[in-house]
Formats: structure tokens, C-alpha cells, sequence
């Protein structure tokens, strides 16, 4: 006998979705109301009976019909573009996890997520990769090492150190020693190329992110081989094995995490397999 009756699932499905709704439109109900009309450029006015924002004003600044917006509030089943959730988002001034949260609701991706400008990292996020004891270092997206421990030091000789703009692609492409310490360069190197076609796809207009691809297509023929070939898989993690000039054969298992506070950065953990450094 079957667990579940003919059709109980799809109407699973339609009573989440209604709740997915009405928590869409009480949380946008709720940001709402919070938002000051002169921090958006309206008049405060001194007799307003609704606090915040009234909904034709939202809908005004966002460029949408009242009465689609209403029905929004109202958890009704409306479809809207990627921008214009955005837009909501903006006006109603949301951070982080709120806007995470907004787009969640909505099913459907951010235009704006990883977008976020590079800057310093954090010193929380610097002081964390200290403390852990496998080799660990955090790249941002354009895989410029911005933090590293000891472990990862020793790992690779003493690069990063010997760079005063460590980046990941350039020594895999651009130092001769990244070909004796990885082993199976050649299959390595290929699929990096991959991964970071993966990671630079939503900023590939970015300047920063066009000056080191442009850098590396005019210094590496190995890159450029398999840029062009246009090849996209993720960051994964797996076997690394090292030929350390003094420790010799290293095994690794890699470990890669998305950081909360930046989007724009992960963490790298390469776990000892029982042959690692110490």
C-alpha cells in the first residue's frame, strides 16, 4: 500500500507555496513600515496615518502597478523578475540577510548576489584561518590569497610569502615551482581553469577580474589552451597530492566553504590523509 494518497504530495506542495506567500507578504509588510519616507526622498509629513512607507509609494519608487504590489502583500500567486525584487529590496533598504531572505521567499536568484565590492578582509576572518591547524587559506574572486596560515607556508615553500600580491592563478600559470610541488600538474591546471571560469562568470565585467585573465592569456599558453575551451564545473574538493621538495609526497583532502560575512570569498582546507604536514 502506497504511504502516500495520489495526489497528497502536489497538495503538499501548493499549501507550502501558499505559506511561502503569506511569509512574503507579512516580511514585506513589516520592512515596510519601518522605512522613513525622507530616507527614500519623500516628504516625513507631519499627519501620516500609516507608519513607513504606504504602498503606492513603494510601488511608485519601484516602478510597479499598485495593485500588483497589494497582491503581494495580500499572498496572492504573482510572478515577478529577478530585477524587480531587487528594486524592492533597495527602496526598502534591506541588508544582507534580509534581502537573502526577501529573494529565498521569492524563488528566484539576486542579480546582485556576489557582487559586492572587494575590500580588506575582516580580522575576525583572518585571525580564524590562523587557528586552524591544516594548511587553510581564504581566496577572494579573483583568487587573490588574502589571508593564510603557517601550515599552508610550509605546504607550498614559503609562497604566498614570496609575493607581495599572492594569487593562486598566477602561481599555478606563472612559477615554475608550482609544477614540481602539484602533482599531475597538467590535469590539475585544467581543471582550475575550469573552476575559476565558474567562480568569474557573475563578475566577468569586472576590471579587476578582466586585468588578470587578460594577464594570464598573454603570459600562459596552458591557461589559454583551456580558457578557450570554455569548460565550467565547481570548486570541488577531493584528493591534492604535493611533491614537497623537502617532506616529499603529500596527501590531501580538500575542503571548500562560502563565507557567510563575504560572498565574494572562500575558505580552503586541505585536511591531512594521514601523510600530511603536521
Amino acid at each position: 500500500m502506497p504511504d502516500k494518497l495520489p495526489g497528497a504530495s502536489a497538495a503538499a506542495d501548493i499549501q507550502a507555496s501558499s505559506a511561502r506567500r503569506r511569509a512574503l507578504g507579512d516580511f514585506l509588510r513589516s520592512v515596510r513600515a519601518r522605512v522613513r519616507p525622507e530616507t527614500v526622498g519623500l516628504p516625513a509629513g507631519t499627519r501620516r496615518r500609516t507608519p513607513g512607507l504606504r504602498r503606492e509609494e513603494l510601488a511608485q519608487l519601484c516602478g510597479i502597478s499598485v495593485t500588483w504590489y497589494t497582491w503581494i502583500e495580500q499572498g496572492r500567486d504573482v510572478s515577478a523578475s529577478p530585477g524587480v525584487w531587487a528594486r524592492l529590496a533597495n527602496v526598502l533598504q534591506l541588508v544582507r540577510g534580509e534581502r537573502q531572505y526577501l529573494f529565498e521567499l521569492a524563488e528566484c536568484t539576486d542579480p546582485d548576489h556576489g557582487r559586492e565590492q572587494p575590500g580588506e578582509l575582516p580580522s575576525d576572518l583572518t585571525e580564524c584561518v590562523h587557528s586552524i591547524t591544516a594548511p587553510a587559506y581564504i581566496l577572494d574572486r579573483c583568487w587573490n590569497v588574502l589571508a593564510r596560515n603557517e601550515p599552508l607556508l610550509r605546504l607550498f615553500d614559503g609562497w604566498p610569502d614570496r609575493s607581495t600580491q599572492p594569487n593562486l592563478l598566477r602561481y599555478i600559470f606563472q612559477d615554475a615551482a608550482a609544477r614540481d610541488l602539484v602533482v599531475d600538474w597538467e590535469q590539475r591546471a585544467r581543471r582550475v581553469v575550469a573552476e575559476f571560469r565558474a567562480d568569474a562568470g557573475p563578475h566577468a565585467d569586472e576590471p579587476d577580474v578582466r586585468a588578470l585573465v587578460d594577464d594570464l592569456l598573454q603570459t600562459s599558453p596552458v591557461f589559454t589552451h583551456w580558457w578557450t575551451r570554455q569548460t565550467v564545473v565547481e570548486r570541488e574538493g577531493g584528493r591534492r597530492e604535493f611533491r614537497h621538495p623537502e617532506l616529499g609526497a603529500l596527501i590531501y583532502r580538500q575542503i571548500t566553504f562560502r563565507l557567510a560575512t563575504r560572498p565574494d570569498c572562500k575558505l580552503v582546507i586541505l585536511l591531512t590523509d594521514g601523510q600530511g604536514l603536521a
